[in-house]
């Protein structure tokens, strides 16, 4: 058999791999070889429909499209091939009022993301676009910057962009095993003989998933049906070819102009079929699906309202081909956890639009460590093996993809493959009118009903029902005692007697304290960019309890694990299921934790920041003094079997104090009236713990060197250029994170976090400021395209000497 070796391997000649291919040679890397089993863009990319648009509700995967952008305006330059890239910009139609404040929503995370999206009025969509009937439109959104291009024409560009910087291209080549050896990829065997590499990337689109199993990979990737159709040219054809693309989310369905003066009209349907859910069929090189004209006939007739013209032309082509998905609708990206030196970079409903960006963004991770831009929305570390199963991850695919373009209110639900994974105290919450969401597949309550009110979640943009249910157990949590269910907490136990030195090369506070200690600290990269927020109990001298949020275990885990010493003296177990979790808070929380504890709670019995083994009942608890709330409180971690019976006699005992459960709603305005951060939004590899304001868990001299540390030390002795803020509004504004802060009429900063604080009587928003600015007062905040005037103050609004916590 013929003996091959590359320095990069890519698996799959779409878009992705194409891309990849071209930024990894573009940056001068020698040896990058893409492999691809029939010939480029045979896959997906060859029948996809074109659009480029950039808006995301992540900032971060915005910017990554906005340099698919800059790669398209330049390349045809660059190689001498043109693609069809029409930089026309994109309308979004408002049908409906609440369809206008998404776009004015959307126009203000636009600008907080440094995209130009202007809203405009019916009347002028119809002069971008005069095919739309624009009676009864309350209005439209236009970018400008965004466009449509020719597909396939695309990737060959990129494709010969690639082999220009020094790539090589095989096409004919399948991939038909793996050999793994001490946890890496150490050879593919091919068609054409073994493949050595020391970076193997899967970008292989739909078989992603099949390739990864032969791995022990979990890919939570897969496919659906998508349909759409090219009608015949229009009247007065010469018009179309300057038209934008154009959205109408309330009737389901997207334009494209096209050649002959035809229009592209697709959409998104209720009941779209799973593709390759029992297998791919064959090897299904440029094939397409039957056509399935009775699916698409209500966007058909939704088309005919938004462009009566449609219903007087024929259907030229109907185009019905299986698109990449994944479990939750975004794109699978990063280093595969399982194993050393795979990369994925696949489930890309967008590829078009993505592919230029994403390219960009995985080289950086191959060759730097990670991307310039952090993309956790899109990083494979956010699932878990129950999302690439087929019972979660096809029923949530056809969910999402019908959801596409339906109305999304903020912090709605999915209802597909729902009460997967149940805390003990599931039907004793449910019981007591707990309305619940999901997170990592655990159901975990939002909000309680109170009696004579439907236990169903009420959502709106401006002023949702729950809030009103929310700010009563808020103002419990200030007053009296609460009980909250946070079993669904990611955990882990590092054992042996290196775990000690692991976890301070690993973390920038000194780890080496007492038995007993519970310390918050934070894991950064080589540039101090904050890359997990947890809390580490030291429960034995080479024993130590990691627990860390129900969406961040995955990655945290991996995290770690890639830090371990390779000599087996330490290793990480998870322990999520073994203990469910009671948290007991509130300035009540010691009478009512006092009266069913054989041990003494007294502070001086049990300090703030300690961890205690306690009997509650007939149950030995891991107790620890902490929390998210910023009461006096504990986390009392429960074998599994004893929860119950521990929250039975909590909730009987607190009765007499007016104990209440309370949720997640309630939890993120508490936590904002002191202060607390919360990875993923308002610390992120992005920022350092520093500049996050976190500097005081930055320990320099207790302990050596870590991750980091020269960054963090350089940044706590010369100042920072940027430092996270608070400001507030005195009115309650409809937050969710994303809204843009002005001053003096200029963006300066991103909400990264927002909402009522109940018990300061003020809107909270945090966000970022250039130093520079951070001794400025007045700025304004814009928030459904109106501006309002927020003042920046020093934090945390609530107890900020600590004296409730440490009572």
């Amino acid at each position: 058999m013929t003996q091959h070796s590359a320095k990069h391997l890519i698996i799959g000649g779409g878009i992705i791999g194409c891309s990849i291919a071209y930024h990894l040679a573009r940056e001068g890397e020698r040896d990058v070889v893409l492999l691809e089993k029939a010939s480029l863009t045979e896959g997906a990319t060859w029948h996809a429909a074109g659009l480029v648009g950039q808006l995301r509700s992540s900032r971060n995967t915005t910017r990554m499209l906005k340099r698919s952008v800059a790669l398209y305006d330049r390349l045809a330059d660059e190689v001498g091939m043109q693609f069809d890239w029409k930089k026309v910009g994109s309308l979004r139609l408002a049908a409906t009022r609440e369809r206008l404040l998404e776009a004015k929503r959307l126009a203000t995370m636009a600008r907080s993301f440094d995209l130009e999206m202007e809203i405009i009025t019916p009347s002028e969509a119809k002069e971008l676009f005069p095919y739309i009937d624009a009676d009864g439109l309350e209005g439209a959104a236009f970018i400008p910057s965004d466009g449509h291009v020719d597909p396939a024409s695309l990737c060959q560009a990129i494709a010969t962009g690639a082999r220009k910087h020094g790539a090589q291209i095989r096409q004919g080549v399948k991939v038909t095993d793996f050999e793994i050896t001490g946890g890496r990829i150490t050879k593919v065997m091919t068609t054409e003989g073994d493949y050595e590499a020391e970076t193997i990337v899967l970008a292989s689109g739909m078989w992603s998933r099949e390739l990864a199993a032969k791995l022990g990979v979990v890919v939570p990737a897969c496919a659906v049906e998508h349909q759409y159709i090219v009608t015949e040219p229009l009247p007065q054809p010469e018009l179309v070819k300057g038209l934008p693309t154009l959205r109408d989310p309330e009737r389901l369905v997207y334009y494209k102009p096209d050649a002959g003066g035809r229009l592209v009209i697709g959409g998104y349907e209720e009941g779209t079929l799973p593709f390759g859910d029992q297998g791919i069929p064959g090897e299904f090189v440029r094939q397409l699906l039957p056509d399935n004209l009775d699916r698409f006939a209500p966007l058909a007739e939704l088309a005919g309202q938004v462009t009566p013209v449609v219903n007087e032309v024929g259907i030229r082509q109907v185009i019905n081909g299986p698109i990449p998905y994944s479990a939750d609708g975004d794109f699978v990206m990063g280093w595969a956890p399982e194993l050393k030196n795979l990369m994925l970079s696949t489930g890309f409903l967008y590829g078009i639009a993505a592919g230029g960006g994403a390219g960009e963004m995985i080289a950086e991770w191959i060759l730097q460590g990670r991307p310039s831009l952090d993309l956790w929305p899109l990083d494979v570390r956010r699932f878990s093996p129950h999302h690439a199963t087929k019972a979660f991850m096809y029923p949530r695919a056809v969910e999402h993809y019908a959801h596409h373009y339906k109305m999304r209110y903020p912090g709605q639900e999915a209802e597909a493959a729902r009460n997967l994974r149940l805390s003990p105290l599931h039907a004793r919450l449910k019981d007591h009118g707990a309305v619940f969401g999901s997170k990592n597949g655990w159901e975990r309550p939002l909000w309680f009903a109170p009696e004579g009110v439907e236990p169903v979640d009420q959502l709106d943009f401006l002023n949702p029902g729950w809030k009103a249910f929310a700010a009563e157990e808020h103002r419990a949590t200030r007053d009296g005692v609460v009980l909250i269910d946070q079993s669904s907490f990611s955990k882990f136990e590092l054992i042996g007697s290196g775990a000690l030195q692991a976890l301070q090369n690993l973390a920038v506070s000194n780890m080496d304290k007492p038995v007993g200690s519970v310390i918050y600290t934070q894991l950064c990269n080589d540039q101090g960019g904050t890359e997990a927020d947890i809390t580490i109990t030291r429960i034995g001298k080479d024993h130590f309890y990691v627990v860390t949020g129900s969406g961040f275990g995955v990655h945290d885990a991996d995290l770690i694990r890639r830090h371990l010493p390779e000599d087996g003296s330490a290793h990480l177990v998870e322990v999520t299921s073994a203990r469910a979790v009671i948290n007991i808070c509130g300035p009540k929380a010691r009478e009512v934790l006092q009266a069913v504890c054989e041990e003494d709670v007294s502070n001086a019995a049990f300090p703030f920041a300690t961890a205690q083994e306690i009997t509650l009942g007939a149950a030995r608890v891991r107790a620890a003094r902490i929390g998210y709330v910023g009461e006096l409180g504990w986390e009392l971690h429960i074998p599994t079997e004893f929860a119950l019976h521990v929250y039975d006699l909590l909730w009987q005992a607190g009765q007499a104090h007016g104990i209440r459960n309370i949720g997640y709603r309630a939890i993120e305005s508490l936590r904002l009236e002191k202060g607390y951060l919360y990875w993923s939004a308002d610390i992120t590899p992005d920022y350092t713990p520093v500049e996050a304001g976190l500097g005081f868990r930055v320990h320099l001299k207790s302990k050596g060197d870590f991750i980091g540390r020269s960054v963090l030390e350089a940044q706590k002795a010369q100042g920072v250029d940027r430092c996270l803020c608070t400001f507030t509004a005195d009115d309650p504004l409809p937050m969710t994170g994303g809204e843009t802060i002005l001053l003096n009429g200029q963006t300066v900063s991103v909400a990264s976090s927002g909402g009522f604080g109940h018990s300061v009587g003020k809107t909270i928003i945090l966000g970022y400021l250039p130093t520079d600015l951070a001794d400025q007062r007045d700025f304004e905040l814009e928030i459904f395209g109106d501006r309002v005037p927020i003042q920046r103050v020093d934090g945390p609004l609530f107890d900020p000497q600590n004296r409730k916590l440490k009572a």
